[in-house]
């Protein structure tokens, strides 16, 4: 697991030089799609102009998606399309990876059963696999798993009755639902439980919170310095932990301050900030530690905090007696603690 960077104190603001800010630590930013850059068709504040800023500071990007729905043409044609830069070989998607994996597990030219968007299978037939879609005629060697909005029961039938023939099971993740604009709907991992609990069989997991994702993004950068930056803790941060990369953890997506000082050990990042925009301010702000103007007590039974001070400063303040102590209720003293840890959504709040 990757080590954490020691807090300081400073500022820093759009202007920021270059020499002091996270990004100038790193060679190379993968970044997480969903809840990070954007929300359904909606750009996060400040993303565009971040991305552009990676660009005019020379540091390479990689827009690392779980999802294997559609090819990296796709995805960058999309992400074009709301206003980022954004080029094909600039996208690493699950469906390459899970693809990747899979030319590691069987023989080129071996029969593969694909669930999933014909996307997923052009990935399969990239690494020298044959596709099919049923197991007549030929029982296939491999099934590969990903998500896809028309998968239906005859394509998860005829998967369980490779599986259980002994196919070589491949998920391209494990994400139990899919952000949208709707909220979140049921995912791969949503349908790969299902042929869990069918084959009593467990697959290989190719995407994150594997790290062979994020290493294939860092190499085709030519990165030795990747930052992660993400909004899950289970996927992006868990990746880049096992990766041995650092990670920014931003509160744009789906985690919430709670779950934070909850995290297992594999799951902690480095760095905590609101937006992927916080990446241009000095690292030593961002880092998980204790903050100008918060004290933290530990107790038996809770995190007794005091003082002023942002919210996002107030968690990280208060993740690392949390994860050493392992006690994540929260006891505030005085309307400016209650204020922050209001605003954090952080449950179950004595005020005292």
């Amino acid at each position: 697991m990757t080590s954490r960077p020691q807090q300081a104190d400073n500022t820093a603001d759009a202007d920021t030089p270059a020499g002091d800010t996270l990004l100038s630590r790193h060679d190379a930013v993968l970044l997480d799609l969903d809840g990070t850059a954007f929300r359904g068709s909606q750009p996060i504040e400040g993303a565009i102009e971040t991305v552009e800023r990676f660009r005019k500071e020379g540091v390479a990007v990689r827009f690392v998606t779980n999802n294997a729905s559609r090819a990296p043409e796709a995805v960058a044609e999309h992400l074009r399309g709301i206003g980022f830069p954004a080029d094909a070989d600039e996208v690493e998607t699950s469906a390459q990876s899970g693809a990747a994996l899979l030319a590691d597990l069987v023989p080129s030219g071996s029969v593969v059963l694909v669930v999933g968007t014909e996307a997923l299978a052009d990935e399969v037939r990239r690494v020298g696999m044959r596709v099919v879609r049923t197991v007549d005629p030929d029982p296939p060697a491999a099934v590969i798993q990903g998500h896809s909005p028309t998968t239906a029961w005859r394509d998860l039938a005829e998967a369980c009755m490779a599986i259980r023939e002994g196919a070589t099971w491949v998920a391209c993740n494990l994400d139990p639902t899919l952000p949208t604009e709707r909220g979140e709907l049921p995912g791969n991992g949503s349908m790969v439980a299902a042929l869990r609990t069918a084959t009593r069989r467990q697959p290989r997991v190719a995407g994150k919170p594997a790290p062979g994702q994020f290493q294939r993004a860092a190499a085709t950068a030519g990165a030795s310095r990747p930052l992660v930056i993400g909004d899950r803790l289970d996927t992006d941060i868990a990746g880049a932990n096992a990766a041995g990369y650092d990670s920014l953890l931003v509160l744009s997506g789906v985690t919430a301050a709670h779950e934070v000082l909850a995290a297992p050990e594999d799951q902690r990042p480095g760095y905590i900030g609101e937006t992927m925009a916080a990446v241009l301010e000095p690292s030593a702000t961002l880092a998980v530690g204790p903050q100008d103007g918060w004290r933290i007590a530990v107790t038996a039974d809770a995190l007794e905090v005091s003082g002023e001070g942002s919210p996002v400063t107030l968690l990280r303040a208060l993740c690392q007696p949390a994860w050493e102590s392992g006690v994540t209720a929260v006891r505030v003293r005085g309307e400016g603690a209650a204020r922050a840890a209001r605003s954090l959504g952080l449950p179950g709040i004595d005020y005292r």
